[in-house]
């Protein structure tokens, strides 16, 4: 615990997606349990933190504001409209609560929560895992006390970054190397949605896959409402369905991860954990992430030799089957990209960001 910041108060803003809210409670919950500090989060009634939050057991405070980014003209101007009226909301909540430093996280209620701070002086701290910034942290990035970031290339947007690295459970980090011998495994991710270009696409080509790739086993998380077509697929192509696990949803990550010779996924905040996994990826960015920031990030993976990349543009039955066989058939290769993952893995992200915020709330006492 911190004990120079007595009564330390943490108002953590921003959410929606996965990536945004989980590592915003593992931020939360280290405020808590290292520094005690008292916790309020600030989201939007669209996002995940209105179920994670409270299931986490910190109070959530909601402010109405939309997206401005890859949205129509008409959402983009009622998000304009409720803009200063989420920024009011904010002064009100921040004057309310008196926090001693403002954790942006990225997301809807970032931008107008840290703007609030700003405005009436509480330091904050932006925590940005992508090697692009969203539009709030680019906003706020030249006026934060400080930034806690994944990647080098991504300080040059933030006052006083650091290269800290993204809040990964500790059990992912000690996944063992792989067994020389040990029959091969293609693990497909995609987040709790999972992906329709890879629950469309590869149901058609695992049956040769299969086949070129002895003793191989694939296991496919799908996302809830594509599991029982993507499934069906399978079954319909007429694979042996006992080399292929189609699911939902994984929640032993660390096991998966430790089975797994190589992984299909996206390039958002699943690059820190198959960094901290040391596992080699196939990567095929979302394009309609907002400001392309999973493209970026897989090409900053490529250049650090622990993945692939393939645009969805380029993606085709035929393509992703040669470069998936190339990958799973190469074990030097694998073992190569598995070392240069390790290498890019922060281990002690968490107590670093910890450290941080504590350390922001201190000197602005």
């Amino acid at each position: 615990m911190n004990e120079s910041v007595p009564g330390l108060r943490v108002l953590i803003a921003g959410g929606g997606t996965g990536g945004h809210v989980i590592p915003a409670l593992a931020i939360g919950r280290e405020m808590r349990d290292a520094h005690g500090a008292e916790v309020r989060f600030v989201g939007t009634a669209r996002g995940l933190e209105t179920r994670l939050v409270p299931e986490a057991g910190f109070p959530l405070e909601l402010i109405r504001v939309g997206q401005l980014k890859n949205v129509s003209l008409m959402t983009r101007l009622r998000t304009l409209t409720d803009l200063p009226l989420g920024v009011a909301r904010c002064l009100e909540l921040v004057r309310s609560f008196r926090p001693d430093v403002v954790v942006g996280v990225g997301g809807y209620a970032s931008g107008p929560a840290m703007l609030a701070a700003v405005l009436l002086r509480v330091p904050t701290v932006a925590y940005e895992p992508n090697a692009a910034p969203g539009l709030a942290n680019r906003l706020v990035g030249k006026y934060v006390a400080a930034a806690a970031v994944n990647f080098p290339e991504t300080t040059k947007y933030f006052r006083n970054a650091v290269v800290t690295g993204v809040p990964v459970r500790e059990a992912i980090f000690v996944v063992p190397d792989r067994a020389l011998g040990a029959e091969p495994r293609l693990l497909i991710t995609a987040g709790s949605n999972g992906a329709k270009i890879f629950n469309e696409t590869m149901p058609g080509i695992a049956a040769r896959l299969l086949e070129r790739v002895p003793g191989l086993t694939i296991v496919h998380q799908t996302g809830e409402k594509a599991l029982s077509a993507t499934a069906e697929a399978y079954a319909k192509a007429g694979i042996d369905l006992s080399r292929v696990k189609v699911t939902a949803f994984l929640s032993d990550m660390p096991e998966q991860y430790a089975a797994a010779d190589l992984v299909l996924a996206r390039a958002g905040s699943t690059v820190a954990e198959l960094a901290a996994a040391g596992k080699p990826a196939l990567l095929v960015p979302l394009p309609t992430a907002a400001d392309d920031h999973q493209r970026k990030n897989a090409e900053l993976v490529v250049k650090g030799g622990a993945a692939e990349m393939l645009l969805q543009t380029e993606l085709t039955p035929e393509v992703l089957l040669e470069r998936l066989t190339g990958l799973l058939t190469s074990g030097e290769r694998l073992r190569t990209m598995s070392a240069s993952a390790r290498a890019m893995g922060k281990p002690g992200a968490l107590a670093r960001i910890g450290e941080m915020v504590a350390g922001v709330a201190e000197v602005g006492a």
